[in-house]
């Protein structure tokens, strides 16, 4: 009788610890980090905290927004991979942070972008303008910041938010199709609500910065919006012509904002987050949120896609970078 008891007592004991065993390997079991790879305030950031609340919800964990700046994106990734093998650990990277840099910057990292990183979805297409100071100066299009930079060859200054970053090259390749005007860029890596503090006060005259940041200051005139970087002009700015519109076809880029994760972390993990976040993206409070700040929803529908994505989207950044040939040393 006392061996029967002890049977059953060690299989109730063995079930008991089964069933924890499979509650630590379910995910999540704890908490989830976004992390950012620039400071708050800015569009990564607003994408970040706008899913975090929803995805807190649906994971049943708590999700929280991690602000890793620096180094062109290389200090987030490298904390990403660091960090990340478990699957609880993800980035909120751009076109920037998560194509470019991955590109120009390979040497400088401790990691192996293409090996050690993956893209578990892609988020939303993000609008740009080209953003003019009112600070002692009064071009009002793109063909009249063109003809000011001509008659000041050297004397330009545009804002971007770090060295071989998407504002640096779109600026670049306006410049050539301009005319090989000579334009003079002024770095601040703290991401685009920073720089917008060089715009204001004149110290850069302009810059190609996501729509969502300058609406306040175009709707209030201390900034001038000359065109905008998108298929189509936006509803709420009818004046606005789009590049195309404004004599620069397929010049600048329409940024996207993606979540990505360590290449080691569980494939079922990496589904669970990618279906949460698809999930996230159709609440009307997040699509509220995203859309107020002009953000186009436009999702992935599977790991596949999403790495057929960033693929497509780093060869084009390829012969981007392979033909500008800029100078990114930083």
């Amino acid at each position: 009788m006392k061996t029967l008891k002890s049977i059953v007592v060690a299989t109730a004991l063995l079930a008991v610890g089964l069933v924890a065993a499979h509650s630590q390997d379910r995910f999540p079991n704890r908490t989830v980090r976004i992390i950012v790879p620039f400071g708050p305030g800015g569009t990564t950031d607003t994408v970040a905290r706008a899913l975090a609340a929803d995805l807190s919800v649906r994971l049943g964990q708590p999700v929280i927004v991690e602000s890793r700046p620096g180094a062109d994106g290389i200090v987030a990734l490298q904390e990403l991979v660091r960090s990340g093998a478990d699957g609880h650990t993800y980035m909120l990277g751009n076109v920037t942070t998560n194509a470019i840099t991955p590109i120009l910057f390979a040497s400088k990292m401790s990691i192996d972008y293409d090996r050690d990183v993956v893209p578990v979805m892609r988020l939303v297409d993000v609008p740009a303008f080209l953003v003019a100071t009112t600070k002692n100066f009064d071009a009002k299009t793109v063909t009249e910041f063109v003809d000011y930079a001509r008659r000041n060859s050297g004397k330009v200054n545009y804002g971007i938010t770090g060295v071989g970053s998407y504002p640096h090259y779109d600026m670049a390749v306006l410049a050539r199709r301009a005319g090989n005007v000579s334009l003079t860029a002024i770095p601040n890596k703290g991401g685009a609500s920073v720089m917008m503090n060089d715009l204001l006060t004149g110290t850069v005259q302009a810059s190609f910065i996501n729509a969502a940041t300058t609406v306040g200051n175009v709707q209030a005139g201390t900034l001038r919006a000359l065109a905008v970087v998108n298929h189509k002009r936006l509803a709420g700015f009818p004046d606005v012509p789009t590049m195309a519109e404004a004599g620069y076809p397929g010049v600048g880029t329409i940024a996207w904002q993606g979540l990505f994760a360590a290449a080691k972390a569980p494939p079922e993990a990496l589904e669970r987050m990618r279906e949460a976040t698809s999930e996230a993206l159709k609440s009307p409070s997040v699509i509220q949120a995203l859309e107020t700040q002009l953000f186009t929803i436009i999702p992935t529908g599977s790991l596949a896609e999403a790495r057929s994505w960033l693929a497509e989207d780093m060869a084009a950044w390829r012969k981007t970078i392979g033909e500008m040939k800029l100078d990114v040393q930083n």
